[in-house]
This record gives structure tokens, sequence and C-alpha cells, in this order.
């Protein structure tokens, strides 16, 4: 038992790499806005809005807020542990072998299953713009079988998704149907992240260029076209005008749309061992980046909340070229522009995370919780050359079969259960000496603030919505019953957390990090938690079977 939870002990000096070191501070930031700005904003941007109305924008505050403590967190453990691994690593240093595996696990989800997502919305921009300007490829090649399967025992209205069921050949009794232009990006991305960090960073900057100067003109022109009455929606049962019109449970039930928006900040820290002095690198750009990408998702949600009703973005998978539309604000040229540069844009994010994935299982090979095949470096590209190629692999694979709004949701569970463990192993850490020219989480002493923040931020959010605290106990409520069971669980969480700080002085920071990221997983419903708790029993087996005795540190110990 004592070996599940021993920690790997890491020097704060060692930063011996294989890996080429190339990447400076604005290197890290691009690569930030290129994670963090894609399919968040250009496909998961509409889902959100629909769901939570102009509301939506404190999702995104209360979604930045929570990122903004986390990322501080993670700068904290870079500027410690400057090695390739992100929060399995730091978990491993905190937590011990067992949970660094289990964070391991949850990074594995988040970056191939989140890259599948982006695949998605990257075939749907791609196929989209072909068809303004004249090309069409055949339906039952720009989606996956089960979404076109769905869509037709289901009886839905989307005429891509039935016309790719109607018109797919048959090979035998099987509907040919697959979503190509997915797969091919998917290996193109594969084959530049194999070939280097030098000229996967290149390829970025130049696009993540090209696609904030398109942002900033979606702002600028759109803020031309904004009803301030659209902000204030009439919620058609009630008749009553609101920022919120679907309360506030209607805005959190977009968590995951808005939270995918901001995963990616994390992927930043995988790349410890590809960056010059990486602690004062790695902090400096995923806060610089962070800050900047909140800025952006803010301005741009009240531009589409501003332009058009809310109502109209329920199935919308481009808003941003949506609401220049000739239904809409009718600026074609628009349109078009931002189709073409939302294919940029989602291309950086496929880049960013199919970096990231190979990182973390070279750091667990290195451990030898992952068989030492994953941790080949390539002699002439010097990048982890194996682990990419099956990086290729897991993600182009499930391309085939599985459905975007599965992946949405499970993707973002398993980011945020990794921040709340990060945030809570920064409390675990020692005092350690400051040294000038890195990065130093200040210390607050969270004893009487925390309590004091959280049992009055109650107090306060009781006075503004009395309604739901009234009926916090009745779950049998089909549309807010789990979210306020949720809620119950969070707030006694944090009451523990409240007395715990009280006795044990914890740092302020991490403690409204974790507090922040813990009310996050409150939007997410039972099925999320289902599926989140069939893969980690996955991979727990995998661990006892191979990780548990393979381990570099058990073998380090036995032999002592």
């Amino acid at each position: 038992m004592n070996q599940l939870f021993r920690r790997k002990n890491y020097s704060e000096t060692d930063t011996s790499t294989s890996l080429l070191r190339v990447l400076g501070v604005w290197d890290i930031v691009f690569f930030g806005i290129a994670a963090i700005i894609g399919a968040g904003s250009f496909s998961s941007l509409g889902e959100a809005v629909f769901r939570g109305g102009p509301g939506v924008i404190l999702l995104y505050l209360i979604c930045g807020f929570a990122c903004g403590f986390t990322a501080l967190c993670y700068a904290e453990f870079a500027s410690r542990i400057p090695t390739a691994g992100s929060a399995y690593t730091y978990a491993y240093a905190s937590f011990g072998e067992l949970i660094a595996w289990v964070i391991g696990w949850a990074l594995i989800m988040e970056y191939s299953f989140g890259n599948i997502y982006v695949a998605f919305s990257w075939s749907d921009y791609f196929t989209s713009f072909l068809e303004r300007v004249g090309m069409h490829i055949p339906d039952y090649l720009t989606c996956s079988y089960t979404e076109a399967r769905k869509a037709f025992q289901n009886g839905s209205e989307n005429k891509e998704l039935l016309a790719a069921w109607n018109t797919a050949p048959l090979i035998g009794n099987f509907k040919f149907i697959l979503d190509l232009p997915a797969l091919v990006i998917n290996g193109l991305i594969t084959w530049l992240c194999y070939v280097g960090v030098k000229e996967s960073k290149n390829f970025n900057n130049s696009l993540v260029i090209l696609k904030l100067a398109v942002i900033v003109l979606v702002i600028i022109v759109g803020f031309a076209y904004i009803n301030t009455e659209n902000w204030t929606p009439v919620n058609p049962e009630t008749h009553v005008a609101s920022f919120m019109p679907n309360g506030f449970a209607g805005v959190m039930s977009a968590v995951s749309g808005v939270f995918f928006a901001y995963i990616g900040f994390d992927a930043l820290s995988v790349l410890s061992e590809e960056t010059k002095d990486p602690q004062k690198t790695l902090p400096k750009g995923m806060i610089i980046s962070l800050v900047l990408c909140t800025v952006i998702y803010i301005a741009l949600t009240l531009v589409l909340t501003g332009m058009v009703d809310y109502r109209k973005f329920d199935g919308i998978g481009d808003p941003l070229s949506f609401i220049f539309e000739k239904s809409n604000a009718n600026v074609a040229w628009m349109e078009l522009v931002v189709s073409f540069v939302a294919i940029v844009a989602i291309t950086t994010v496929l880049l960013v995370f199919q970096m990231g994935q190979p990182r973390i299982w070279y750091a667990m090979s290195r451990d030898g919780l992952m068989p030492e095949k994953f941790k080949t470096v390539h002699p002439k590209y010097k990048t982890p050359s194996f682990a990419t190629i099956v990086t290729g692999i897991a993600v182009g694979v499930p391309i085939l079969f599985t459905d975007k709004t599965f992946i949405l949701d499970f993707t973002s569970i398993g980011t945020i259960f990794a921040f709340v463990l990060v945030c809570a192993g920064v409390l675990m850490l020692p005092a350690k000496e400051k040294i000038k020219g890195r990065f130093h989480l200040p210390y607050i002493n969270g004893k009487i603030i925390f309590p004091v923040i959280f049992i009055g931020g109650l107090i306060g959010f009781y006075i503004w919505q009395p309604e739901f605290f009234n009926n916090l106990v009745e779950w049998n409520d089909p549309k807010e019953g789990e979210f306020r069971a949720s809620i119950l669980v969070f707030i006694v969480i944090n009451l523990v957390l409240c007395i715990v700080t009280f006795i044990k002085n914890f740092s302020l920071i991490p403690l409204i990090g974790l507090s922040s990221c813990l009310y996050l997983l409150t939007g997410m419903s039972h099925e999320n938690w289902f599926w989140f708790g069939l893969w980690f029993a996955l991979g727990l087996i995998i661990y006892f079977c191979y990780g548990y005795r393979n381990s570099k540190l058990r073998q380090e110990t036995v032999s002592k």
C-alpha cells in the first residue's frame, strides 16, 4: 500500500533532456492561444450560447476565473519540476504513484478524446467552406457512421446526416460512412508533430497571428450589428425579460461547451523539456495566454448574443460564420472569411493537443508505468516518435465510430478533475527557497479569508437567487434536480475545506482554484460521471497489470 502513494522526488535544477529546447515566452503564449482559441470559439460556443443565453458570459468569467487560479498552480509546479508530463508529473511529486497514474490516464482522455472532437469540428468547417466556394464532398464522407445512424433512427431534421445515411454505398450489409476530412487532418498533424517542435512552432505562430486578426475583425464588424434587446430576451414560459432566460441552472448546463473552450492551456506544461529556461518561461506564457483568451471569449460572446437571438444557435456548429449569414447580419464576405479562418484556428488546436499527448506517454514510460517503447526519441527530429504515431492512431480510429456530443462531455469532465488535483497538490507542497527570476506562487494565509469568501459568497448568492436555495433538496425536478444535488455536495466539500484551512493555514490561491474547479464539476450530468468512472476503472486495471509491477520507483524501493 505504501508503494501506491510513494512520491517521486524531482530536482528543481534537473533540466537535462534528450528533447530539443527551442521555445521562448512568446512561443508558449502563441501555443496557449492556439490551444484555447479554436474549437471552443468556432464550434462549441454556439451550443453554449443556446443553453445559457446571454448569461453564458458569466460562465466564461467563472471558467476563466477557475482556470486563472489553476494556471497559477500549474506555474508553481512548472517552476519546481521543469520536466515533461504536466499534471501527471506534478501529481507524482505531491500525491504519489497511484494518483499520478489516475491523472496521467485523465490527460490521455483529455488530449486524445479532445482532439477527436476538434477533428470533427475542423471537418465541419472545411466542408462548409468548400460548399461556399462551390465544391461538394459526398455527405457520407463528411460525418461519422454513428452520427448518421443516430440521425436516421431519431428522425433528425439534419439534411446532411440523413443524406449521408441514405446515399452511402453498401459493403455487404454495412453502409460505408466515414469522416474523411477529419481522418486526413489527423494524419497531417501527426506527421507535423513527428518531424519536430521547431517546425511545429513556426507553423503554429503564423496561423495564430492570422486567426487573431480575423477574430478582432469579427468583433469590430459584429459590433455595428448589435441589438441590445437581444441581451435581455423574454422567457417564453415566464414572459420575463432576463439576462439568464433559462435561469442559472441553464447557464451551468453549458459548462461542458464553455470549459472545452479553455482546455489546452495546461497542455503548455507538457512542453517543459522543449522550453528554454522553463522555470521562468512556462509560468509567464501560461498566464499571459489565459488572460488574453478570456478577454477574447467575453468579447465574442457579447457580439454573438447581441447580434442574434440566443435561441437561433440551436445545433449551430459554426456560430461565428452563422451570425453573418443572409438570415442574420447578411455580410457575405465576412461569412466566407470566418469559415476559412476557422479552419486555420482549429488546425492550431489539433497541433497543440497532438503535441501534448505523446509527451504524457513519454513521461509515464520514463517512469516505467508505460512500455519503454513510448519513450523512444527520434534520433534526427528529437521528438517522442513512437508515442506520436500511437497518438495519431488513438485519435484516428475513434473518429470512425464516435459522435461529437459524447466526446465533448467526456473530455471536459476529465480535464476539470485533473485541475482539481493540481490545485490540491499545490496545497501539499513544502515551502521552497525563493530564487530570483523564477515564478513563486504568493502565500496568502487562507485561515480566515477563505471561510469568509466562501460563506460570504454563499450568503450573497442566496440573496440573489433565493428560490434556488429554497428548492435545493428537491432533486426530482427534471431540469434542475441533478444540478441541485451537485451544488449540495459542493457546499458540503467546501465547508469541510473551510474547517481544514482554519486548522492547517492553507494557501489561499490554490484553495480558490480548487473550489472553483469543484464548482465547474457541478454542471456535469450523471451520464458524464458514469463514463468517467468506466474510463478510470479501465485505467486502474492497466496500472495494476503493468504499471505497478514495472514502476521504476518501486524497483528502486525494493532494491534498497
